[in-house]
């Protein structure tokens, strides 16, 4: 395959980007999205297709992936950095971004054998930095879903997440009614703009005002100024605000959607699609999977295992 995309140096990117190495990292501000917070989000317009979680058959060519970096010496990988327990900054050590989704990254970069460079990026930017060329892949808890596979490529699902609501308790412990998507009528609720969980909360329930936010981060900010009276999200970052505010509270309660999670890559790099596959299949295979999910996850979420992979684009 001849290379023919091109990419905007990455020291020379727009201004707010984070990136991290081997050496540490350029501690600038993380950057905030093109979009405006707005308290209406218009719904995404649905896209069929047969099968959203499922990408192409693994691939151990090391070769072939390697030509469809940009710089075949690093792997530049958009990472969220204040999603705790996926990806954020270690609180001892503010140069070391860490969680789930920082342990398959590095784990695709070393198979790779190139080093890797962790770019920060809020989650409305993540199909237009890989759509660019401006990153490689995307290790930032993004649901895979028929409209995305339009303009990205996937890997296999690597975990599989579920939508749910986080709302307020008070001092003795009660909390906000809350026993289904109904009770928010007329609340605002806040997710990150540009993520599926602000189009389905607006598509479930929509009496509920969206808010949206450059991230959870911005949403917990929200939440305890009094902004918006519930979030919405994955429970793996749910697990993260719950973890930060103690009087936060993910109540008991059906899941609103399936959110399978893949990394996201240039619709046309099949190649490091297909590594990446096998980089996760022996993940699974070796325990390296369960490890990282009990270290991360499992106090907040319980038991799980790796989500079986599904091929055959």
């Amino acid at each position: 395959m001849i290379w023919i995309r091109t990419r905007r140096a990455l020291l020379g990117a727009a201004a707010g980007v984070l990136l991290l190495g081997a050496c540490g990292y350029d501690a600038t501000v993380v950057p905030k999205p093109d979009v405006e917070e707005s308290s209406q989000a218009a719904p995404a317009v649905p896209v069929e297709c047969d099968n959203a979680t499922e990408s192409y058959a693994s691939s151990g060519d090391r070769t072939a992936a390697l030509r469809e970096l940009t710089d075949r010496g690093q792997l530049v990988v958009g990472v969220s950095a204040d999603t705790l327990k996926l990806g954020s900054a270690n609180p001892f050590n503010k140069s070391t971004i860490e969680g789930f989704d920082i342990d398959v990254a590095k784990a695709i970069a070393g198979a790779l054998g190139v080093q890797l460079k962790l770019r920060v990026i809020v989650a409305a930017d993540r199909i237009k930095l890989l759509k660019s060329g401006d990153i490689d892949i995307v290790a930032r808890n993004m649901t895979m879903n028929c409209a995305r596979w339009t303009e990205i490529g996937f890997s296999a699902v690597y975990y599989n997440a579920t939508q749910k609501v986080l709302v307020r308790k008070d001092a003795d412990g009660r909390y906000l009614k809350y026993k289904g998507p109904q009770d928010l009528a007329g609340l605002r609720v806040c997710a990150p703009a540009g993520s599926t969980s602000i189009d389905n909360i607006t598509r479930i329930e929509p009496d509920a005002v969206p808010v949206a936010a450059a991230n959870h981060t911005g949403c917990l900010i929200k939440f305890q100024n009094g902004e918006v009276e519930a979030i919405t999200g994955d429970d793996t970052v749910l697990a993260g605000l719950v973890a930060q505010d103690k009087y936060a509270v993910v109540p008991d309660q059906q899941k609103l959607t399936d959110e399978p999670y893949g990394i996201g890559a240039n619709k046309d790099d099949v190649d490091l699609i297909r590594f990446i596959n096998s980089v996760l299949d022996e993940r699974r295979s070796n325990g390296a999977w369960q490890s990282s999910y009990n270290t991360w996850l499992k106090p907040y979420l319980g038991d799980a295992s790796a989500p079986a992979p599904k091929y055959g684009r």
